[in-house]
């Protein structure tokens, strides 16, 4: 494995001397995610396998070209998960790839973000440096937080060469309930419910039907079911797995889909079609107890920002079959600073992924 880390070093050196860009890539289940990028593929599946995995510390190391569904099957074994429910997008879809996009399932408004369990990562920089930050414990203060830093940069930084994570027992119990109401309605349940101590653990809304999934203790969860009531799911597993992977229903549509991030309270999201107001309630998935809204719609990207923005919060083009310019909502001009200083520090040369997130990165 050393000899594949000295092949990818080189190449990286290679690279910044003719300045010629890299596209960082894995198994590919996330190429969709981001702008297109041009350059030599440098692949690192090749860098793949499970380092150190100890269930009584509750931490795993991994190499980043390891496939979710290795690390999964490990952690099976042992009753424990990745809390923050990675989607996969793929079958293929590897560590490197999960960190690097930064997407997180169903249970992360509950349990937390990818970058949240992230303890340390080992990383190839600009100039081809072997280098390594964080570690292998929760309680690790010392220097800034560059292993989460590199979650969800898409490999603007650095290529990803081993994650260290922390993760989490399954549930002792997990029941999915099912609810009739309308939009406003099951924004204000949800958030109400957010609230009070009843082992939530997932929500979705769409086309009239809230569903939520509880986890905890037995007796937990069977206090909760007798308190809320609703119809019981029978095939919650493939439901999950289906919003997770966007394979719902909702999903097929031809539409642009658009992925929103807005308080969990805002009002509900419509935007102007042909200069006509659409309620757009049918074409919207709503998860992470309104949080995180899904939008399947070919209204223009300024009049979705613009609506986003109203409402406290920001709009990511996440698939379409047209390219858009900048498909991540624009950033300011001190955040763009910030940007351009990171990927300086860790890419002087420019070349890894360039453009990928923001033309000017």
């Amino acid at each position: 494995m050393q000899d594949i880390i000295e092949q990818l070093s080189n190449t990286v050196r290679e690279a910044g001397r003719e300045r010629r860009p890299l596209r960082i890539q894995g198994s590919g289940s996330k190429s969709f995610y981001g702008r297109a990028v041009q350059g030599t593929t440098l692949d690192v599946t090749p860098y793949r396998g499970i380092v150190s995995y100890e269930p009584t510390e509750l931490v795993l190391t991994a190499r980043a070209g390891t496939p979710l569904t290795e690390i999964e099957a490990a952690l099976a074994v042992n009753r424990q998960m990745l809390p923050f429910e990675p989607p996969h997008f793929g079958a293929g879809a590897t560590l490197g790839g999960c960190i690097a996009a930064g997407l997180s399932g169903p249970r992360r408004a509950y349990a937390g973000a990818a970058r949240d369990y992230v303890l340390g990562v080992r990383m190839i920089d600009g100039k081809g440096d072997d280098l390594r930050f964080g570690g292998q414990v929760m309680k690790n203060v010392a220097g800034y937080d560059v292993s989460r830093l590199m979650a969800g940069s898409l490999g603007t930084l650095g290529v990803l060469l081993e994650v260290s994570l922390k993760i989490l027992p399954l549930p002792a119990e997990e029941l999915t309930l099912r609810f009739d109401m309308a939009e406003r309605e099951a924004l204000e349940t949800m958030n109400r419910w957010a609230a009070q101590p009843l082992s939530l653990s997932a929500t979705c809304y769409n086309d009239g039907v809230l569903t939520v999934r509880l986890s905890g203790a037995v007796a937990a969860i069977k206090s909760v079911r007798q308190k809320l009531g609703g119809e019981v799911v029978q095939d919650a597993a493939s439901f999950w797995h289906s919003v997770r992977e966007q394979q719902h229903e909702f999903f097929q549509s031809a539409k642009t889909l658009w992925r929103l991030s807005l308080p969990s309270a805002a009002a509900t999201f419509n935007v102007l079609e042909s200069n006509v107001a659409i309620n757009v309630s049918a074409r919207q998935l709503i998860e992470w107890g309104g949080a995180l809204r899904w939008l399947a719609s070919d209204a223009s990207p300024a009049t979705i920002r613009e609506a986003a923005a109203a409402l406290g919060g920001y709009a990511t083009l996440f698939r379409s079959t047209t390219p858009i310019a900048e498909p991540f909502h624009p950033l300011t001009p001190p955040l763009l600073i910030v940007h351009q200083r990171l990927k300086k520090a860790f890419d002087p040369h420019g070349i890894f992924n360039p453009g990928r997130m923001y033309q000017e990165l």
